[in-house]
């Protein structure tokens, strides 16, 4: 792979209601609203760190829709495989933690643009020209049928063009409502893929296994799931402690088949937790193509961590930053 990489990921752009100051949404009179969705905000974050992105997604053809394409644009991305369709954007509502109080999610998307995407108008073999790292997540085949079969086919060219399948196997409870078993789907398509993003829960759920959530039952679990699905070469994973809504501790584990890596981070003051673990997916696939796993994990750990002091859904800290928080300097002294 080449240095800087290119990068295509593939699922929802979706609209971000939250209100202001942390309120709960019965106090609120007004919400602030931005973009994000999971597998794009580990896209933003790659051009952010200057690799060559393309979203490929579906957006309403309305107002709403043009103002999330002008800020796909405006995140560095690529959006020449964006599609447009009467259905409107999706939607989530977001209730923010402090300290006791836990933050809380509602979706409004199983009807959406990107729901009711088409899959014959993405051309994956013109898309994939070139590729270096394709990414997908969980998320986006339990959507919605069409959204599955829009990714099968990317995989199957990926495939094709010997193209690097990262993927994170997020199962969502709430989506997987038209008639499949989310579970074995999302085992059939890992084991297309190449790099697991996930903890050793989503390994389990993978191989059908009971692995603690400990450094030797992260290392049992990704052995065990490289024999069992051995187009995976390699894990990555972290696992959260919360000790309250905006003081967390993150370990991280990666498994190449021969070396285990680990490192732990403790984050405090915490302003937004959406996004973190795009964050992390971003900064590991970013580390493999510059460098290699153990930097990989590190990076992606430090990239996780300031993530959290970053409004909104997306990593907007620049490669050198993420480093300097990996190597050591927590104080956040300001610079002049």
């Amino acid at each position: 792979m080449n240095k800087h990489g290119k990068i295509i990921t593939f699922g929802e752009v979706i609209m971000r209601l939250n209100p202001p100051l942390k309120l709960k949404m019965q106090q609120a009179q007004q919400l602030d609203f931005t973009f994000g969705g999971t597998e794009f905000n580990v896209g933003a974050s790659l051009a952010n760190f200057g690799h060559e992105v393309t979203h490929v997604t579906a957006l309403s053809t309305d107002f709403v829709g043009d103002a999330a394409l002008r800020f796909v644009k405006s995140m560095g991305v690529n959006p020449d495989h964006v599609a447009r369709n009467e259905h409107p954007l999706g939607q989530y509502f977001l209730e923010e933690g402090m300290g006791m109080r836990p933050g809380q999610v509602a979706y409004n998307r199983l009807h959406g643009a990107f729901a009711n995407l088409n899959p014959a108008v993405y051309d994956w073999d013109m898309i994939l020209q070139g590729a270096d790292i394709f990414h997908w997540t969980g998320i986006t085949p339990g959507i919605s049928e069409n959204a599955l079969v829009a990714l099968k086919e990317a995989l199957a060219v990926a495939k094709e063009k010997k193209v690097q399948i990262t993927f994170d196997p997020t199962y969502r409870s709430n989506l997987w409502q038209y008639g499949q078993d989310g579970q074995e789907v999302l085992k059939d398509l890992a084991g297309q893929s190449h790099i697991l993003l996930g903890s050793v829960s989503e390994i389990n759920k993978l191989i059908d296994t009971d692995y603690p959530k400990t450094e030797e039952g992260f290392k049992l679990a990704a052995t065990e799931l490289l024999k069992k699905m051995p187009n995976i070469k390699k894990v990555f994973g972290k696992v959260r402690a919360d000790k309250s809504a905006t003081s967390h501790a993150i370990s991280g584990h990666a498994f190449n088949g021969e070396y285990l890596y680990e490192d732990t981070i403790t984050i405090t003051d915490i302003v937004d937790r959406i996004g973190t673990g795009d964050a992390f997916a971003a900064g590991v696939i970013h580390g493999l193509l510059t460098q290699d796993d153990a930097f990989a994990l590190k990076f992606g750990l430090a990239a996780c961590a300031i993530k959290h002091t970053i409004p909104r859904d997306i990593n907007l800290a620049k490669a050198n930053e993420i480093e300097e928080i990996m190597n050591g300097n927590l104080k956040g002294r300001l610079k002049r």
